[in-house]
């Protein structure tokens, strides 16, 4: 039987006598798997009370619906956008099975998230982690409503991040994680999940007939959106015209420019026309500044391109190469 040594430090012992009572510890594969199940216990244990089914009316009398997941004790639920646009009525389902009618607050179409509410007591609420601290690899666990299946759990890995994918409304959504955990239609809306049962992000799609190829929005994109749609039902905001993904930087490069930041973002596309094109950023370019700000991650740009900045000439810091240049954009509204 296989085992795993905890400890590759030898435990204090001489000639004349065996092993200590210090001699690490052993677990056989039985006792690792054990441990694994009741990691994934305490997770589905500490947010299920949290996890909603939504079920939709349109205009068409067709009903659908997905997942979501309790923010905030006074009824706040984050969603995906596609799961409640073009909605007439919504009702929310909890743990228990009791169900509310919801009112929507709020929907960002360029990030596939929305904010709906519902009036109930008692309510138990989901945490976010920081999901610039997650890493390939870990423990990820989906929580959701699969095919109408109403509290489903899978579990996988975070298998990649600063994926970059479209959303419906053809707006890039950058710092995208993938994931292996199982998903399906219904599971849109619903929360996916680290070792300690925090959300490091809001699940939104698959990738069809592929398997294991699943996506959902960083925690942290959420967390941002979702403070802006409770406070003013919308998201007023400026673009520059790329897509990034998060890049860490060369020791020597922060050390010979003296960077504040470690990573920064890269850019991997263009658009035709863009703030971006025209103040001559290239693909390959890594912004670290924007109006004299440290950018590390792309939240960091997204957090400065507010709408105050719209039509506003400034400055953005980006290594090209060994290179450290400064060029000037003029970011425009983000049109919905």
């Amino acid at each position: 039987m296989r085992t795993l040594l905890l400890s590759d430090n030898p435990s204090p012992s001489d000639g004349n006598r065996g092993v200590t009572d210090n001699s690490p510890a052993l677990l056989s594969d039985e006792e690792l798997l054990d441990s694994y199940s009741r990691t994934i216990t305490a997770v589905v244990s500490r947010v299920a009370p949290s996890v909603v089914n939504i079920r939709v009316t349109t205009t068409k009398g067709r009903a659908g619906g997905g997942s979501g997941f309790i923010i905030a004790r006074d009824g706040f639920i984050i969603t995906n956008n596609h799961v409640v646009q073009s909605a007439t009525e919504l009702e929310v389902t909890l743990h228990d099975g009791a169900a509310y009618p919801a009112k929507l607050v709020g929907t960002d179409p360029d990030t596939d998230l929305a904010v709906i509410r519902i009036d109930a007591p008692d309510l138990q609420h989901a945490r976010f982690a920081n999901s610039a601290t997650i890493r390939v690899g870990q423990i990820a666990v989906a929580l959701g409503s699969p095919y109408g299946f109403r509290q489903s759990v899978t579990a996988g890995i975070v298998s990649a991040l600063g994926r970059t994918m479209r959303s419906e409304s053809g707006r890039l959504m950058d710092d995208v994680i993938q994931t292996d955990a199982a998903l399906n239609p219904g599971n849109s809306g619903g929360p996916l999940l680290d070792s300690a049962g925090e959300v490091i992000g809001v699940n939104t799609a698959v990738i069809l007939p592929a398997q294991g190829i699943c996506f959902a929005i960083a925690s942290n994109t959420a967390h941002f959106v979702a403070g802006w749609l409770i406070r003013d039902g919308r998201i007023r905001r400026s673009s520059i015209g790329f897509a990034g993904q998060n890049v860490p930087l060369h020791p020597r490069l922060i050390r010979f420019h003296n960077l504040p930041v470690k990573s920064g973002v890269q850019v991997t596309e263009i658009s035709r026309g863009s703030p971006a094109e025209i103040g001559g950023l290239k693909e390959g370019d890594i912004v670290v500044g924007f109006k004299g700000q440290p950018i590390a991650t792309i939240d960091d740009l997204h957090k400065r391109l507010v709408a105050s900045e719209i039509s506003i000439a400034s400055p953005i810091m980006i290594l090209r190469g060994k290179e450290r240049l400064f060029l000037i954009v003029t970011p425009r509204e983000l049109k919905n």
